[in-house]
């Protein structure tokens, strides 16, 4: 059996896009399951637009998803002499041709048949020069392409998509394209099919942007006596506009750096980006790597574009819902110690952590991140929303001040007495806090809730959370004290109420 080998071909003019992302994840999917390799090919032909610094990002890009590779990364410019030969080869073979048309002369052709309503396209002119006519003209030093002469068949060209189905196009629809440049640099199209037969590959697995050229990498293979790959054209992503998603329309909100700046675990974007244009044929929406490896087949790529629920300064949700809801599953379900080693990069970003984390307290520290973790949506919650658990100078929200804090003056002198109580605890524990907390409210003849909703946001700054007097615990006696101590730094002075 022939091995499988498919290949994502980026090119490097700016950061991994999650389109870009997607058809790597997808590339990759069926080079795992199927056993076969996946090669990394860095297509940097347009130097003018190819940076280093986009190079290293898709890279890390890649790195981050955790999409590795068999072979690569190969850079395209490295095997420049071999596109050129090919190019020569076909030519040679009569295959292709010379086309001395200046840039002007088919512009006039062009206009002439727009005003006749007449189809549009080459007319073949130098397609059957002599020898000695081409001779002249190189004499000359006139200027020439190189075309690929389009078999003179009846018909139709075409080839089976795995996604798609058939795909044809009738011979006398297709022209003679250009396939080198008059400076004589190859186009992508005739680079990319070189480069695909010189590493052997079977499945190109690309979006369906891509189509308008297949037909004429068909009749390339064909030429070159290559086996042809099997194609599988992906639908586009496009926005809620139904505009494809770009980094020129949407910016860095497609960019997969982006995700990775803003706490998403990378399994879950992959999950997510998996959805985008795929499903299993039910209702289920998370896969773990080995499922999603085990599940994924072309024949499930949806053949309609999938869109990327993105709304421009929606208060509520930066990105797509779909895929903070999947990134939260993955943060309360994944395990304790993955979650913490993840955390702990927040941390360290932050200066927040602590060398006891990982050994005398890295008890505590699970127990914190397993009892905080139900509410926050990535991992940059842990060191914003959850600071308050490894630091003193946290953030008192507006909203929780006002609630619970400045409506009731009372709390300026309340907490400070239920701190003494609590400093005076030999057993800091779930049943001393609350009996406590009750019998003050009890004895100043008020609700229980305004004490604890009051001390929640004077501990950690929020309005909800977990079981108050787990809270308490978790933070520790000593930290509690002291911020309902110190509650009068939440009051306005005097003079400014």
């Amino acid at each position: 059996m022939t091995e499988t080998r498919l290949r994502f071909p980026p090119s490097p003019t700016g950061y991994l896009h999650i389109g870009g992302a997607r058809t790597a994840l997808y590339n990759w999917l069926f080079a795992r399951q199927t056993g076969g390799k996946l090669i990394l090919r860095i297509e940097d032909t347009d130097t003018g637009r190819s940076t280093q610094e986009s190079i290293q990002g898709i890279l890390d890009g890649l790195e981050w998803l955790g999409i590795d590779f068999d072979e690569g990364p190969y850079f395209q410019t490295d095997f420049a002499e071999e596109h050129t030969a090919t190019a020569q080869k076909l030519v040679e073979e009569g295959l292709a041709y010379k086309c001395f048309c200046t840039k002007e002369v088919l512009d006039t052709k062009r206009e002439t048949a727009l005003a006749a309503k007449k189809p549009l396209g080459y007319d073949r002119t130098c397609r059957n020069l002599t020898a000695a006519e081409i001779a002249v003209k190189e004499q000359e030093d006139n200027p020439y392409v190189i075309r690929f002469k389009i078999p003179e068949r009846t018909g139709t060209a075409g080839y089976n998509d795995k996604i798609l189905g058939r795909i044809e196009s009738d011979y006398k629809e297709i022209d003679d394209f250009v396939i080198v440049r008059s400076n004589g640099k190859p186009l992508y199209l005739l680079c990319n099919v070189t480069d695909d037969i010189r590493d052997k590959i079977t499945h190109i697995i690309r979006g369906q942007d891509h189509m308008t050229n297949t037909i004429k990498q068909v009749l390339l293979y064909e030429a070159l006596k290559a086996p042809l790959p099997v194609f599988a054209h992906m639908p586009l992503t496009l926005d809620t506009k139904k505009a494809k998603i770009s980094k020129r329309s949407h910016g860095e909100i497609v960019a997969v750096q982006f995700y990775r700046d803003h706490g998403f675990i990378p399994w879950a974007l992959n999950n997510f980006l998996a959805l985008l244009g795929w499903s299993a044929g039910d209702d289920k929406e998370i896969f773990s790597k080995e499922e999603l490896i085990k599940e994924f087949s072309l024949e499930r790529i949806n053949k309609s574009s999938s869109i990327f629920n993105y709304h421009k300064n929606d208060p509520k949700f930066f990105t797509d819902p779909k895929a903070i809801s999947i990134n939260e599953h993955y943060l309360r379900t994944m395990d304790i110690t993955e979650l913490g080693s993840m955390i702990q990069i927040e941390l360290k970003k932050e200066n927040l952590w602590d060398e006891k984390y990982g050994n005398e307290k890295k008890e505590w520290y699970h127990n914190t991140l397993n009892l905080i973790r139900d509410r926050f949506h990535t991992l940059k919650d842990f060191t914003s929303l959850g600071r308050a658990y490894f630091a003193d100078d946290f953030v008192v929200e507006e909203k929780p001040l006002k609630k619970n804090i400045l409506k009731h003056e009372g709390l300026k002198q309340w907490l400070p007495v239920l701190a003494d109580k609590y400093e005076q605890l030999e057993n800091f524990n779930l049943e001393e806090t609350e009996r406590v907390v009750r019998e003050l409210a009890d004895k100043l003849e008020i609700k229980p809730g305004i004490i604890i909703n009051g001390m929640r946001t004077a501990v950690t700054g929020q309005l909800a959370g977990p079981s108050m007097f787990d809270i308490l615990v978790t933070i520790g006696q000593k930290r509690v004290v002291d911020r309902l101590k110190n509650i009068g730094r939440l009051y306005p002075p005097p003079d400014e109420q």
